[in-house]
């Protein structure tokens, strides 16, 4: 491999020459400009882009943790982000913190992941936090103190407001969305309303069951959270097991609010197995808005989150830090990007289909 070293010596020039050229980071004559020119040409020699970036301080590397990455959620915040940051010239390093299935675990993953990406240089961070609510401040000082140790990496956190610790944040509101869903089941003819939660320790999991509650206590409808509020953790089958248990604790249940889409699916499938009729009998409405649910059959009602613009408002503010040169006296932005109602057959028998094509 040709080195800088090399140059320099069929240039008959110096290092710092060969450097100053290259950089142009001083003036040099032009008859030294022509020598190491005429040498990078005859040996073919190309900077190592590495070392380049080592020197100025930045990679062009951001990092990027989430807590599923096998799920259907966190792929369109990720191309969101791609799309901005491709167009930059960086690069995106993704981790998976696996925080759907255990507390402890996901605080354990997310400290490694974003002290391994700092150790690696990235210029900046954005993470899904899956923290659990009690202990979400202490960590994340403990985070952002890791950042500025070396670098002052920038922060950014994704579909969970940090902004009150000092982190940049785009999310929606879970409270808000909750509502909307069940609302909508409140509004089509439903009174025996279950919910089937994501993994209990999630802060927007406890916003959404707020949501939920807020909407039965509002109709004078009941609220047995021991028999009416089942957990799973985001994949199709702990949807069908939850779905399971609802049907035997509320024999007469006549509505369903799930936390994802892909919990829904698994929803669906236990309700079938009954023998009973979506949305006749019992009415079910998901939450995220994933391509997979315009396709089923009955295809789901489900609050759509901007998921793509989310991905694309994190990694436009983490930008905006990285030129500011994360200065951290100035005050974080927090966006929040508002859910909305999509109302399909499996909740009105006669809804339009509006089958979702763009995201595929």
């Amino acid at each position: 491999m040709v080195t800088i070293h090399d140059v320099a010596k069929r240039a008959e020039v110096s290092i710092s020459t060969v450097s100053n050229v290259i950089n142009k980071n001083k003036y040099v004559s032009e008859d030294l400009v022509r020598r190491v020119s005429a040498a990078v040409k005859e040996l073919e020699y190309t900077a190592n882009p590495i070392a380049q970036k080592m020197k100025f301080k930045y990679t062009k590397t951001i990092g990027v943790i989430v807590s599923d990455i096998g799920g259907l959620f966190f792929p369109y915040i990720i191309k969101g982000m791609y799309d901005v940051l491709n167009l930059l010239g960086y690069r995106l390093v993704i981790m998976d913190s696996e925080g759907v299935h255990d507390s402890m675990g996901s605080v354990k993953k997310l400290r490694e992941g974003i002290t391994s990406l700092i150790q690696d240089r990235v210029d900046g961070i954005v993470f899904a936090s899956t923290l659990p609510k009690e202990m979400e401040a202490g960590i994340i000082y403990d985070l952002m103190k890791r950042s500025s140790s070396k670098r002052n990496t920038a922060l950014v956190c994704v579909d969970n407001d940090l902004s009150k610790y000092g982190i940049t944040s785009v999310y929606s509101n879970s409270v808000i969305g909750a509502d909307l869903a069940v609302s909508h089941l409140v509004d089509v003819g439903c009174r025996r309303i279950g919910h089937i939660t994501g993994p209990l320790f999630f802060s927007v999991v406890q916003d959404r069951i707020t949501g939920y509650k807020n909407v039965l206590g509002r109709n004078n409808l009941s609220i047995d959270d021991g028999k009416m509020i089942s957990s799973g953790d985001y994949t199709h089958k702990s949807g069908y097991l939850a779905m399971k248990d609802l049907l035997t604790k509320i024999p007469d249940i006549d509505g369903v609010f799930v936390a994802n889409d892909q919990m829904s699916v698994g929803a669906l499938k236990a309700i079938f197995e009954t023998g009973k009729r979506v949305p006749e009998e019992i009415k079910v409405i998901g939450y995220d808005d994933v391509f997979i649910s315009s396709v089923l059959e009955p295809s789901l009602s489900t609050i759509h989150i901007q998921k793509h613009s989310m991905g694309k408002k994190a990694a436009e503010l983490l930008i905006k830090q990285l030129e500011n040169g994360n200065n951290s006296s100035k005050p974080e932005s927090s966006i929040e990007i508002a859910p909305k109602l999509v109302i399909r057959k499996s909740t009105v028998k006669n809804a339009p289909d509006d089958w979702i094509l763009v995201d595929w």
